[in-house]
């Protein structure tokens, strides 16, 4: 994969070419017309900035929309084979691979097993080669036939979530919990020591808030928090429809909140307590460890709670009323339209009871009246698709993405 054949960065686009992109993207507009509503603008001056945009490559025509009483309008549209983002999902043990394309749609994917503690060198090693491996057809774990990736189908750079916090500023891991060598590690200058193109680094439950923002249903300015409960603990936050990172980055970090009444139990952070240490996936196992049962994995837990395993039942029961009791200040405080939950423990019908109950049992009446609480919608793919759609903001946005 070279630059000069299947990999090249994404040209800036002017003011005039995002004033038009955006109510595409969006979907408020499809049309010549509903594109002249929705911007302001005269029908010829936007005739004219679509024209060009068809000619530059970015929009196509894609049939008729439905009449008024005139002639029918032409449908318009992002022209999704005007390239590939590569999306990279990185958890603790796992991963997902992506290619996405400047339509928003999932071309392929690719999930596999990835010891995080490997390093970054060959973690994100591995996974430059997964996604040229994926554009190259080489794999029958593709999710899609060779052909259909096409000869425009260009790389036009990377989008990776990392299980750790990320600095707004540096676009660095700053002291995750579980990323052994990691931190002060830039993405971006592993990634391009293998591919000189772009890359947006961001922290994965911020990719699901995301994924979740526009595939979940939500209305596109809801006000939302996203919980995934994995290995570790996540938060991602939307408020009016974008993801609110704060002012370095830090934004929805919930892992090291003290848990009310916990005990002495150390943190990776050096303090003790933590929603992190005391309701994780990793907690959870260490604890059904400690009481002498043979268990390796939290999916190995919530098995044995669905068999209605009292000890398990019970730990994950409880990690749930902790969880519960963090999110219950954050939703008096944020008073969010939907809080999601993710992550492994989401697919246990106890722990979501658990946060569900302290919730409504610690929240103010009013802040829940109208407040949705749901399992995400998109367990496997919504990381990657809210890589993708963070890269493509930048991508047709004024400032751009730069190598």
């Amino acid at each position: 994969m070279t630059k000069s054949d299947t990999a090249r960065p994404p040209q800036r686009h002017s003011p005039q070419n995002v004033e038009i992109l955006t109510p595409l993207r969006s979907g408020r507009a499809t049309s010549r017309a509903a594109l002249a509503k929705a911007t302001g603008l005269s029908p010829s001056t936007v005739a004219s900035r679509v024209d060009e945009l068809i000619r530059q490559g970015h929009v196509i025509e894609t049939g008729q929309g439905e009449s008024r009483g005139g002639r029918r309008p032409r449908d318009l549209t992002i022209r999704g084979d005007a390239g590939l983002v590569g999306c990279i999902d990185l958890g603790v043990d796992r991963a997902s691979f992506g290619l996405i394309d400047f339509a928003g749609v999932l071309l392929a994917e690719r999930h596999v097993s990835l010891d995080i503690a490997a390093g970054p060198n060959e973690v994100l090693g591995f996974a430059a080669a997964q996604i040229r491996d994926m554009i190259d057809g080489g794999s029958p774990s593709s999710s899609v036939e060779d052909s259909s990736l096409g000869e425009q189908s260009i790389l036009r750079g990377f989008s990776v979530g990392v299980p750790g916090p990320v600095s707004t500023a540096t676009s660095r891991i700053v002291a995750p919990s579980r990323m052994p060598g990691w931190n002060g590690v830039s993405v971006a200058e592993v990634l391009q020591r293998e591919v000189h193109l772009p890359v947006v680094v961001n922290n994965d439950a911020n990719l699901m808030a995301v994924g979740e923002l526009f595939s979940g249903g939500a209305d596109a300015s809801a006000n939302q928090v996203f919980v995934k409960v994995g290995s570790g603990i996540g938060c991602g936050i939307i408020s009016r429809g974008e993801l609110f990172t704060g002012s370095n980055g830090w934004a929805g970090d919930i892992s090291h909140v003290s848990v009310p009444g916990a005990g002495a139990v150390p943190c990776s952070c050096g303090r003790t307590g933590c929603l992190d240490a005391m309701a994780s996936g990793n907690a959870l196992v260490r604890e059904m460890q400690l009481a002498g049962h043979e268990v390796n994995s939290v999916e190995e837990m919530i098995a044995l709670a669905r068999d209605a395993h009292p000890l398990a039942t019970r730990l994950i029961r409880n990690a749930g009323v902790m969880t519960g009791g963090v999110l219950a200040t954050i939703v008096n405080f944020f008073n969010p339209d939907r809080l999601v939950l993710g992550g492994v423990l989401a697919d246990s019908s106890v722990f979501v009871a658990g946060v569900r109950s302290t919730l409504f049992a610690d929240c103010l009446p009013m802040a829940t009246e109208q407040l949705s609480i749901d399992v995400t919608s998109d367990q496997r793919t919504g990381g990657l698709h809210g890589a993708a759609r963070i890269f493509l903001d930048r991508a047709f946005s004024v400032e751009g993405v730069e190598s």
